[in-house]
């Protein structure tokens, strides 16, 4: 998915530096990424929500908020209202692209902004929150014993995590006289709660709060044994996974016709994580699945690998082949079951005496059919198991092509 590095004007006119992610196909939709608290839009939760969302087919901007990461200005001048404004600031920019935003994701204080922007942004139908305060003064919370020296001197440096930022007294004051109920409770958009109940920065009760004031529609989901910054892969592309098929339902999207020679539409994979093997395989808005490799092979075994994939087309395929025809007579079958195996052996392995020095690929396929059939009817649907199309393909030689793509 190819990745634009774009800037635009923030709230006070600073230049903020951000990352569009781009579907490989068409845009379906539009959404705004607003980080965690004195973190980047390069985070892992940012980047990973970013990324899955994308291969749906929905566009991501995600941005620094004014002094952090790559944008300009003194994020000790700011305050969680020029956080907002800087969010509102980012969706008129993709409005004036053409590209105005139906959806707003925030994670830790960028969860509490995207509540207090969305109301402020016409084209946005849904949110979701991850692990956000209720209120955003909970933040002060994190920074709590150099509030004296905030107040003393206007200005103090804190540690937030591992990260050392100074905090300015307007913010102080900002976050201490901003509530959010009224505007949870009018947001009259959809609203999707993801938070851990195990979380040490956000305790569980805001939650609760966000989700007792918000109306309908609204879901909430636990992030289980996750840390706030969702520091753990598995948990961010647990994140990620379920924003991508909650904002489906509200978002509406259309796939676009399938192009011509391809009915059902082309797969799309993309690689999720560089470290690793990775990869997330999208067949349309509607279609995802993870595909890796085990972790003795260097993966980290959160999917099928490619071999396992290509043994579940052959098996859905003998399946479906023989529901047809077991439909089309009549018959009694009444549960069907393919076990698939796949390994490599020496074509003479495999009684393929005119390839004596090549290696050839098996699948060893095992078919349970339950049922009140006579041994006719089982032999037969055992006969039309080979009429698959997955397995005739796998029994001709295939060709593929393979085109370098312009970036």
């Amino acid at each position: 998915m190819p990745t634009e590095r774009i800037t635009f004007a923030g709230h006070g006119g600073n230049t903020l530096a951000a990352r569009l992610e781009q579907p490989g196909g068409p845009v379906l939709a539009t959404a705004v990424f607003a980080h965690c608290f004195t973190c980047t839009k390069d985070s892992l939760a940012a980047t990973r929500i970013s990324r899955r969302l994308a291969a749906a087919g929905i566009a991501v901007l995600r941005f620094d908020f004014t002094g952090l990461g790559g944008s300009e200005g003194d994020f000790a001048e700011t305050t969680f209202s020029s956080n907002t404004d800087d969010l509102v600031a980012a969706c008129e920019f993709l409005s004036e692209r053409g590209m105005a935003p139906s959806l707003l994701v925030g994670h830790s204080l960028g969860g509490t902004a995207v509540l207090a922007a969305a109301n402020r942004v016409p084209s946005v139908k849904a949110i979701a929150t991850i692990g956000a305060p209720a209120s955003p003064h909970m933040v002060v919370e994190q920074f709590a014993d150099a509030l004296p020296a905030i107040s003393a001197d206007g200005a103090a440096e804190v540690l937030i995590g591992d990260r050392a930022v100074r905090i300015g007294a307007d913010f102080v004051r900002d976050v201490s006289g901003t509530s959010l109920t009224d505007r949870i409770a009018n947001l009259d958009k959809a609203l999707l709660v993801l938070h851990a109940p195990r979380d040490e920065v956000v305790a569980l009760s805001n939650a609760t709060e966000i989700f007792k004031h918000a109306k309908h529609p609204k879901s909430y989901v636990t992030l289980d044994t996750a840390d706030h910054l969702l520091t753990d892969p598995r948990d961010a592309e647990y994140a990620a996974g379920m924003i991508t098929a909650w904002a489906e339902r509200y978002l509406e999207l259309r796939p676009p016709a399938p192009p011509i020679g391809a009915p059902e539409g082309i797969i799309r994979v993309s690689e999720a994580d560089p470290s690793g093997f990775l990869n997330d395989v999208q067949a349309g808005p509607r279609h995802h699945v993870l595909a890796d490799e085990p972790e003795a092979y260097g993966g980290t075994d959160q999917g099928m690998s490619p071999y396992g994939f290509l043994s579940a087309g052959l098996g859905a395929c003998t399946s479906m082949t023989i529901r047809m025809y077991a439909r089309r007579k009549n018959w009694p079958l009444r549960h069907i079951r393919v076990d698939v195996r796949h390994d490599k052996v020496h074509a003479q392995d495999a009684s393929m005496p005119t390839m004596p020095h090549k290696g050839v690929d098996r699948f060893i396929r095992e078919i349970t059919l339950l049922g009140d059939l006579t041994e006719e009817q089982r032999d037969r649907l055992l006969q039309i198991a080979d009429k698959c199309p997955v397995h005739d393909t796998l029994k001709q030689t295939s060709v593929v092509e393979t085109h370098l793509m312009e970036k």
